[in-house]
């Protein structure tokens, strides 16, 4: 359950048949039991309702008004029947009494020569047209009709009315609510289509005749009155489906009565306004069973029982998004995911062992566990694993050395002072606590309000995150130590560099609080520019979940071009989609706004016919790997709550930092730096939009992607903030200059420069593994870390710190320890 948004959030891993799970989810139970009027009752109205209906609907072309025939019709006998109907000559009257002259000349009527001369001459003369003006409601629906033994054609007794092709059903509707035509229908009287299609083709609905009996226009019964529902099996008729159904006490005494009443007459059982089937009482019901017969199939009959035993739902459900990955794109995604895991893995491994000696092995030995403790919690909360969440995982195999990185370069800065190996790790790790506990906090508190403010995939990346943040705390600090103590015990020696690395970062002096107005100048010419191509390329990039519409991954057979395939969906949905490459010039990515606000439930079957046409056209073979549909509403709130989650981030993050530092300088200084890195990445996807051969669309991947480096960002600026203020609290207690404060402070940076270099490298080169091997579904999220680790990195040092020199100029700096 989506708290925030009051909507339900349903995940079928493995659901292969997309139309049954939204027949499944729509469905709110309502069933009830109508009582029913005979066609021979209706057929007059039906008849003046014809010839009614030029005078009232506004001129149209009846050359796209008449169904094909054809298709529609359901028998020969159907057939036969509207071209009967169709015939001018043969005109039906309205009134009873001349029922009998309709039902001769019908009967007359040479099957031959109506059924099929005159419905092919419907099909190719003017004479279609014509009839299709004068008759606009028998043009696309037909009455229901049949013939008797000497196939003479007759109204068919019984609830059935007539049959429309499903894309009419809309238009009929339209027609019969018109006040002047339900005028001409018995008072309280309603229509229901059927719930299946009653041809093989699967294209006509029946139209069911509902008689309402009571004063406020309720079913005689409904509800939830089912106690049990089963699926059973007619052996007589070649053991096809039904369900059986038992009804509360109440209930069965109102079927009795019901039943009682209609003995020789249809009752229609009627589930969510689709009449389900219509059986002729024979006899009065008294113990409140029943059931339902139809075409079903095992899979509806079951679907169906399921929907039953849950009951009445209180409202109608609205599938207002969607995300459909086929089995292709997902055993992709999952084989990508798993290489760059490997890969990252390996590579980290590498690089603490060849920087930091048999420390480094240490510190890979505690990933390792912590990659175990990850999964085994997510297992234990059967959390679902989707392909941001194997990227959160990734992201927390670098983050998960960050610790360490911080305690081994406190330790060698203890070992360069000479101290002996025990007494550097007891400092080393004493003193690098306060850093790693901040900068975890931080971590923290983002991962929590991406899993607040995200749905779905953002919030498996959160979990995935919030957990790796909490075991890797754990496993750098307990398990490493565990082991160095146990090393010690020993008299084992203990590497924390090898000879390559020993003097690295040893002798830099760079002057980064002198420079900050050059560094103030390259964010902003960045920011600068990517507003230049914001302006020139109308806007951002915005993805499916930003701006609503549907979007379809689909993978071609050989290469098709973005502008063919544009050009050939323009036709099919009447107005262009935008056709992008995915990955490989054989994949392109296709969304489209056409009927996304279209609440009827046939709305989605006719986007995907209109896409098929389209793609059919072009003469080669194809699949859809992937959908998403997303409501204009549910995009809006997501574009909203992207928002809040990044002003809510800094606001935290400045009342954080002012808590820990007891200056507001250091808060401000935190939070402009996020804001610089947010602007920054949105410049550089501005920037490079269309020039690189993948996807740079802003989506909700997009933001999750930002709040993360927002948290790697401010955890890096912690760490800094955190000696700088180690640092000026050994100068003692007394007022310094702003000279001396300034020589203190680069002094402090550049010795964090070793730390924040491995971090981020360490960070990138996982990265850059999951940007190259992680799949074209998860680029264009990579690719926002990649740049957002890089300019995380750059404004912890030359933005966060600068702004806090600068607005703390006018007044002495007294410093606590």
């Amino acid at each position: 359950k989506l708290q925030q948004a009051g909507r339900i959030l349903v995940e079928l891993p493995g659901v292969k048949d997309k139309d049954r799970v939204r027949k499944m989810i729509v469905t709110t139970a309502n069933l009830e039991f109508w009582e029913t009027w005979d066609n021979e009752k209706i057929y007059p109205a039906l008849d003046q309702a014809n010839k009614l209906l030029p005078s009232l609907i506004a001129p149209v072309d009846s050359s796209k008004l008449v169904s094909d025939t054809g298709k529609v019709a359901m028998s020969d006998t159907s057939k036969a029947a509207i071209a009967a109907v169709s015939d001018t000559s043969k005109k039906a009257v309205a009134d009873t009494s001349k029922k009998a002259n309709l039902l001769s000349q019908l009967g007359n009527a040479d099957k031959k020569d109506t059924s099929k001369s005159k419905l092919s001459g419907m099909k190719q003369d003017t004479g279609r047209a014509k009839f299709a003006k004068e008759n606009p409601l028998f043009a696309i629906y037909q009455p229901a009709v049949q013939a008797n033994e000497k196939q003479q054609y007759t109204l068919r007794p019984g609830p059935v009315i007539g049959y429309a092709n499903i894309k009419d059903t809309g238009t009929i509707n339209k027609y019969l609510a018109m006040p002047k035509i339900k005028a001409l229908f018995p008072a309280r009287m309603k229509f229901f289509w059927s719930f299946k299609p009653t041809t093989k083709d699967g294209t006509t609905l029946e139209l069911i005749a509902i008689r309402v009996t009571s004063r406020d226009g309720k079913s005689p019964l409904s509800g939830d009155i089912i106690t049990e529902a089963r699926v059973v099996y007619d052996q007589q008729n070649g053991g096809s489906p039904q369900i059986s159904m038992s009804m509360t006490a109440e209930a069965g005494l109102s079927w009795k009565r019901l039943t009682g009443a209609n003995i020789g007459k249809s009752i229609a059982i009627v589930l969510d306004d689709h009449v389900y089937s219509y059986p002729n009482v024979i006899s009065e019901i008294p113990n409140g069973q029943s059931s339902i017969t139809g075409s079903f199939s095992n899979n509806e009959a079951n679907d169906l029982v399921k929907i039953l035993k849950a009951g009445k739902l209180p409202a109608r459900a609205r599938i207002v998004q969607e995300t459909i990955v086929g089995p292709t794109l997902g055993q992709e995604a999952i084989s990508a995911g798993l290489v760059s895991c490997v890969i990252a893995l390996v590579v980290v491994m590498l690089f603490m062992g060849f920087y930091y000696s048999k420390s480094g092995w240490v510190a890979d030995l505690a990933m390792l566990v912590n990659v175990f403790f990850i999964f085994g919690v997510l297992a234990s909360l059967s959390a679902v694993l989707t392909l941001p969440g194997i990227a959160g995982i990734v992201l927390t195999i670098a983050m998960s050395v960050d610790a360490n990185i911080i305690i081994f370069e406190r330790v060698r800065e203890e070992l360069r002072l000479g101290k002996s190996t025990a007494a550097a790790i007891k400092e080393g790790y004493s003193n690098a606590m306060s850093s790693i506990i901040d900068g975890h906090v931080t971590s923290l508190l983002l991962g929590v309000i991406l899993y607040v403010f995200g749905t779905g995939p953002i919030q498996g990346f959160a979990t995935t995150l919030c957990i790796g943040i909490i075991s890797s705390l754990f496993c750098a600090i307990f398990i490493t130590r565990l082991i160095f103590d146990r090393w010690l015990d020993k008299n084992k020696p203990i590497a924390f560099s090898t000879k390559l690395t020993e003097n690295a970062f040893k002798n830099i002096n760079i002057d980064f609080v002198g420079k900050r107005k050059y560094y103030y100048m390259l964010s902003l010419a960045i920011i600068i520019t990517g507003g230049v191509f914001y302006y020139k390329n109308k806007g951002f990039n915005l993805g499916v979940d930003f701006k609503g519409g549907r979007s379809y991954i689909v993978r071609f057979d050989q290469e098709a071009g973005s502008e063919r395939v544009r050009e050939a969906l323009t036709k099919s949905f009447g107005m262009p989609p935008e056709v992008k490459t995915f990955g490989e010039a054989t994949q392109q990515k296709i969304t489209t706004s056409y009927l996304i606000e279209d609440p009827a439930d046939d709305a989605e079957s006719k986007v995907e016919t209109k896409l098929n046409d389209g793609l059919n056209s072009l003469g080669i073979k194809y699949k859809i790997l992937s959908s998403e549909k997303v409501g204009e509403t549910v995009s809006r709130d997501i574009k909203n709550a992207a928002i809040w989650a990044i002003l809510f981030s800094c606001l935290i993050m400045f009342v954080y930092i002012f808590v820990r530092f007891k200056k507001w300088q250091y808060g401000l200084g935190a939070t402009v730096a996020l804001f610089h890195d947010v602007l920054v990445v949105l410049s550089c996807y501005t920037i490079f939009d269309g020039l690189l051969p993948f996807s740079l669309e802003i989506g909700q991947d997009f933001i999750a992607a930002v709040l993360t480096v927002m948290g790697y960002s401010m955890t890096d600026t912690v760490v800094v903030f955190d000696r700088i203020r180690e640092y000026l609290a050994e100068k003692g207690k007394s007022d310094l200059d702003l000279g001396e404060r300034n020589r203190v402070i680069n002094y402090a940076l550049n010795s964090t420069l070793s730390r924040t270099i491995n971090t981020s490298l360490t960070i990138f080169f996982v990265l850059l593994a999951i940007f190259i091997f992680g799949g074209d579904t998860i680029r264009g999220f990579s690719f926002a870390l990649l740049i957002g680790i890089v300019i995380g990195t750059y404004s912890s040092i030359c933005v966060a710190t600068p702004v806090v020199v600068d607005f703390d100029k006018k007044e002495k700096v007294p410093v606590k320890a």
